[in-house]
């Protein structure tokens, strides 16, 4: 028996402690020694039993009846009849069959927002380890450093804006560089957050020479703000200021009155509301539910050198992704993700975000679940959108292959194949441009650049 992993036997009887002192027969005590002795063979018996009593919690996911089958039945007439229903020794066999990491120690950027909730996750609560990984999580202050970083191979993956990727990748704001997104790292998770004296000018129209914040250039912060803006007739460009202002300091800057508000990721939506400077006005899946906000992201180089690393490392962040989608963790999540090495927000402006019932900083108390969520699939037409907004507003010129460059950048072929493997429901094959909709108006991905030139407010009217 494994000594790191006991699981109950109820066809064994109760026995004495054995003369170690340990409860354990002698038995025990040599077969622990043996497997002390041979660490592989007791990390397999390890792999075995933790995948059995997770197929048992799968089939009874409630307790008591689970711990009412095992003493009918028996340890191992239970792991007799999964055995012969479930593909166990497939399952091993997958596990075994996983290739050498060409790189264990890795350092891994990210910016400190609820955003990053997968990358950030997996560090506490074991999912690199679990792939034989040693991440080293870094702390970053802004959006083009973790860019810069990414570039100079300082990092060897990070979390992207999922606008970043594309960008580089075309040489826009940086040096050319191919980049990729693996996966979305939330979906929704951003809001448009207003200064308390502007509680009373809810109409966007009575927003003309407001300065606004958003965390980057190359940003869905950026996009759905200009979207929003010009949807209610004031051009993004000439009625307005926006400025790039780091997430961390953009509370800050509302407080000292150096903007009017901004549309930023959380937790500072929240915590605008929390230190009483700010109000929602409006959050982001608003304007387009279940969009895509930050990404999982590594360089076209790094995936080539080091393939398996990058296999291991995406299992890693796509089993943080799939816990996170589950609601019922994200009080704990919470917890988690808000100590001072990652958030460093109080966790109740966090667990506010994360399970969606929250204070909106007029007074009111909101419950919108979907307020944050985790879809990891990297969609191409969410990636043809945001090249649709780049020529919409002057950021790259001239023709745009939006198709070829969506399908080089965004890995969906490999997120459907790791989802698969995992046991996630992943998408479909030849499903790579479904279409969806921003304020009421559909997206269609094969029009995009008919899109991209169809609004009366724009750089390219």
């Amino acid at each position: 028996m494994s000594r790191y992993f006991r699981p109950f036997d109820p066809d064994q009887p109760l026995m004495a402690k054995c003369g170690c002192g340990r409860d354990h027969t002698v038995g025990e005590h040599a077969r622990e020694a043996e497997a002390a002795a041979s660490p592989e063979r007791d990390t397999e018996r390890f792999s075995r039993e933790f995948i059995e009593a997770t197929l048992v919690k799968a089939l009874f996911p409630h307790e008591p009846l689970r711990r009412r089958f095992l003493q009918a039945v028996g340890a191992n007439t239970a792991r007799a009849a999964i055995a012969s229903l479930l593909p166990l020794g497939a399952l091993e066999a997958m596990a075994q069959d996983r290739k050498p990491l060409e790189k264990k120690d890795l350092k891994i950027g990210f910016i400190a927002i609820t955003c990053a909730t997968p990358l950030i996750m997996a560090d506490p609560l074991g999912f690199y380890k679990q792939q034989g990984l040693n991440v080293q999580l870094n702390k970053t202050a802004g959006w083009a450093l973790i860019r810069d970083k990414m570039i100079n191979k300082e990092h060897d993956a990070s979390h992207f804006l999922s606008p970043m990727p594309l960008a580089i990748s075309m040489g826009l704001g940086s040096t050319q560089t191919p980049m990729n997104v693996a996966t979305i790292q939330n979906i929704n998770g951003q809001a448009i957050t207003l200064h308390l004296k502007h509680k009373d000018k809810r109409d966007p129209k009575q927003w003309k020479g407001f300065k606004f914040a958003v965390p980057f250039e190359y940003s869905m912060h950026n996009f759905l703000l200009r979207y929003y803006l010009a949807e209610n007739g004031v051009n993004p460009d000439t009625d307005v200021q926006i400025r790039v202002t780091p997430p961390p300091e953009m509370v800050a800057n509302l407080r000292a009155g150096n903007i009017d508000g901004f549309l930023g990721p959380d937790p500072f939506n929240q915590r605008a509301v929390y230190d009483e400077v700010g109000f929602i006005h409006l959050l982001s899946k608003e304007i387009w539910d279940g969009h895509p906000c930050c990404a999982f992201g590594v360089s076209g180089e790094f995936i080539k050198q080091n393939p398996n690393t990058f296999a291991a490392l995406y299992r890693a962040v796509l089993t943080a992704a799939a816990m996170a989608r589950e609601a019922k963790n994200r009080e704990l999540i919470a917890k988690v993700i808000s100590p001072a090495a990652y958030l460093n927000q109080p966790e109740t402006v966090v667990a506010q975000v994360l399970t969606g019932r929250f204070a909106d900083g007029l007074g009111g108390v909101k419950n919108v679940p979907e307020r944050a969520d985790f879809d990891p699939v990297p969609w191409q037409s969410m990636a043809v959108w945001m090249l649709t907004q780049m020529k919409r507003w002057g950021y790259v010129k001239g023709d745009v292959d939006y198709r070829q460059i969506a399908e080089k950048v965004f890995l969906l072929t490999d997120a459907r194949k790791t989802m698969t493997e995992l046991g996630q429901k992943a998408p479909a094959a030849g499903a790579a441009y479904p279409k969806f909709k921003v304020m009421g108006r559909e997206f269609d991905p094969a029009k995009a650049d008919e899109y991209a030139k169809s609004f009366p407010i724009s750089k390219l009217a």
